[in-house]
């Protein structure tokens, strides 16, 4: 065992490896089925000539953290690993087609399977992609696939792509100019990202690609033209329909998410697919984002304790209470039965003329038309609303202190009284905002943040969507209900702090920002101002709803 993985091994907070040494085959080649060679190496714990294999399949090549954390950590722990590159990474032949994983998954169990040395057993590993390049292969991998550890994922990134309608702007451009820089010297990510965040301010955003990486990326393309919900491209990349298929396939799961991770709502999803047939899996989520460490190491001490379960049949307590949640504000534990949790209660924050939060329903008149109560905005494109914080892939995600972004005459804040006592919010969180505006189409932007007695403002949960003339549509006074469902929650308002709501035009770049006009994503080439009206009257009973614990 050399000194890196021994100090990996600490931080990821495992016991002693069972087998300290191990052999590594580097870079062996598996044919598809249509002649294209996919390459992976394969950890063997010294001492195993046969037995079960996990499967690691990975855009991001096979060597630094990604060999280390899950190929030789896990083979020190007795286990088989192979890590495989998939289709157009690292020297993998062909090209990638992000999210399309399905057919080389399946054919390299198939492989897998047929070789001596593997038992015919199989369990997958991994987070993010590596995690949705598990979804892909498990409905059909047959009797050999056993259990999976998913990590910060989900069974489609569809909707990630495209929340409440609008396009994950900072996501998608990030991670498509990643994939074009493989190999570059890290004294020049700084400059790249440099790139990127020019790219965010491309009008229109079909050139924002060339701008971050130099040239066209063909599929950052696909994704500004493939917003339909029912269009070919996703359904050919989505594996949702079938996560119940894998539950009674009888394959174990665990889930390790964060509560601002960028694929919680949709994981969640996933978990409840996977109940709905029957199924029982693990889940755990804390106070993380998509890349942190601590995230990651949970993540990977589950998948490693289930692998130990299935394959070995050790028991363990999360055979009683399979949720394990860490609520951020200093909330601590639960053990749960299941998620959404049993003991909460709805609570609704309803907007108030006087910018304040209240528990009943306003009692402003209403007489329509110019005495309607409301609070008017504008949103500029030119000069888009900020993101500050939340569920992004970049290191700027997270909770954020919100005090620039609170006093810019485009957001408009309610702020509640101060807790008498803690209020713990837990579960789903839903928004129904009513606005008015004179065009029809324009996005609608909420977050839910906890004020601490210094006045200091940090995000908490949040949530988007994009109108158009029909979706959600008028009402018949003119205003629009709309309806946005937010990032589920697990978190501590303490006694003494107050909550507050933002309600804005959006999110940039963490979304794209709109035009001001029905052109269509990455064609809008006129960026004209708007304005809009959220209203907070008796006939417009604008509100967010919590969870909270009774």
């Amino acid at each position: 065992m050399s000194p890196v993985t021994r100090l990996l091994r600490r931080g990821i907070g495992l016991p002693s490896p069972r087998t300290p040494r191990v052999r590594v085959v580097r870079d062996v080649a598996v044919p598809m089925p249509d002649g294209v060679a996919l390459r992976h190496d394969r950890y063997v714990p010294v001492g195993i000539s046969r037995g079960p294999v996990v499967l690691v399949r990975s855009p991001y090549g096979r060597a630094g953290w990604i060999g280390a954390v899950f190929g030789r950590i896990v083979a020190e722990r007795g286990h088989q690993v192979v890590v495989q590159s998939v289709r157009g990474t690292r020297d993998s032949e062909g090209e990638l087609s992000p999210f399309d994983e399905a057919d080389d998954g399946v054919a390299t169990v198939r492989w897998l399977t047929a070789q001596p040395w593997c038992d015919g057993r199989v369990v997958t590993l991994g987070p993010s992609y590596l995690g949705i390049t598990q979804w892909a292969l498990a409905p059909d991998a047959g009797p050999a696939l056993r259990a999976m550890g998913t990590i910060v994922t989900a069974s489609q990134f569809r909707d990630q792509t495209y929340p409440g309608g609008t396009f994950s702007l900072d996501n998608g451009l990030s991670w498509a100019a990643m994939m074009q820089r493989r190999g570059i010297a890290a004294q020049l990510a700084e400059r790249v990202r440099h790139r990127v965040e020019a790219g965010f301010a491309a009008v229109p955003l079909a050139g924002a690609d060339t701008v971050a990486s130099g040239r066209a990326i063909d599929f950052f393309q696909d994704w500004l033209r493939e917003q339909a919900p029912d269009s070919a491209y996703w359904a050919k990349r989505s594996y949702a329909a079938r996560v119940a298929e894998v539950a009674r396939n009888g394959v174990a799961v665990s889930m390790t998410g964060g509560w601002q991770d960028i694929f919680l709502p949709w994981q969640l999803a996933d978990h409840a697919a996977l109940r709905a047939a029957g199924a029982r899996p693990v889940l755990r989520i804390g106070p993380w984002v998509h890349t942190t460490p601590a995230g990651m190491a949970a993540g990977i001490r589950d998948a490693l304790a289930l692998f130990d379960r299935t394959l070995d049949g050790v028991t363990g307590p999360e055979e009683e209470l399979p949720v394990h949640l860490e609520l951020s504000g200093g909330g601590g534990e639960r053990r749960l039965p299941d998620w959404p949790p049993a003991h909460v209660t709805e609570r609704a924050l309803y907007l108030r003329t006087d910018h304040g939060l209240g528990d009943e329903p306003p009692t402003a008149p209403s007489s329509g038309g110019a005495h309607w109560a409301g609070t008017r905005i504008t949103y500029d494109p030119h000069d888009p609303t900020p993101a500050v914080g939340g569920p992004i892939l970049t290191g700027r995600s997270g909770p954020r202190e919100q005090a620039a972004l609170e006093a810019r005459d485009d957001v408009v804040v309610f702020t509640g009284p101060v807790l008498d006592e803690d209020l713990v919010a837990l579960g789903p969180v839903r928004a129904t905002i009513h606005v008015r505006a004179e065009v029809e189409h324009l996005d609608v932007f909420v977050r839910v943040c906890d004020v601490d007695g210094s006045g200091r403002s940090v995000n908490v949960t949040d949530g988007i969507r994009r109108l158009t003339p029909t979706a959600p549509g008028p009402s018949a006074d003119g205003s629009v209900a709309v309806e946005i469902e937010m990032w589920p929650v697990g978190h501590r308002f303490a006694a003494g702090h107050r909550l507050r709501v933002q309600v804005s035009g959006g999110a940039h770049p963490r979304f794209a920002r709109h035009p001001g006009t029905s052109a269509a994503l990455g064609e809008a080439d006129l960026l004209v101002p708007r304005e809009r009206e959220v209203l907070h009257d008796a006939a417009h009973p604008s509100r967010v709803v919590l969870a909270v614990e009774r």
